[in-house]
């Protein structure tokens, strides 16, 4: 597999509940994390005192963060909506020559920044709301 650039994994927002996919605007970065907790069932008679985890138990979740440049653009509207509603869309998250993933997450952060002689730039966080999909490509 190549080398891939950076600004080829996109987060895409669905914009109306209907499947409408839309990449979100201005993002300068962005990073998807997987995490899955452990299940310690280790007892005395685990063997060697090695710690034992239960397979397949646990929480699954995701996250995504990204940042870039605010363009007061559809799709920042959308975001923006959507955290102050709470609401649960649809996101989709393009990994370049591997895959998409695709689910529902909440907006659980959204900043604002800027300075006087700079940009407005924004920055975003999403925890998954329920199961992910992964289709790859």
């Amino acid at each position: 597999m190549a080398v891939q650039n950076g600004r080829d994994l996109l987060i895409k927002m669905d914009m109306s509940g209907d499947g409408t996919f839309e990449t979100l605007a201005g993002l300068r970065a962005t990073r998807l994390s997987f995490n899955a907790e452990t299940v310690d069932v280790t007892s005395l008679e685990s063997e060697g005192g090695w710690r034992e985890l239960l397979g397949g138990a646990g929480i699954r979740s995701a996250q995504i963060a990204g940042s870039g440049v605010f363009r007061d653009a559809d799709s920042d509207g959308r975001a923006r909506q959507a955290f102050f509603d709470g609401e649960i869309p649809l996101f989709q998250v393009i990994i370049p020559d591997f895959g998409r993933v695709e689910g529902p997450f909440q907006i659980t952060g959204l900043d604002y920044a800027g300075s006087h002689d700079g940009e407005a730039t924004y920055e975003m966080a999403l925890a998954s709301a329920g199961a992910l999909s992964f289709v790859a490509l």
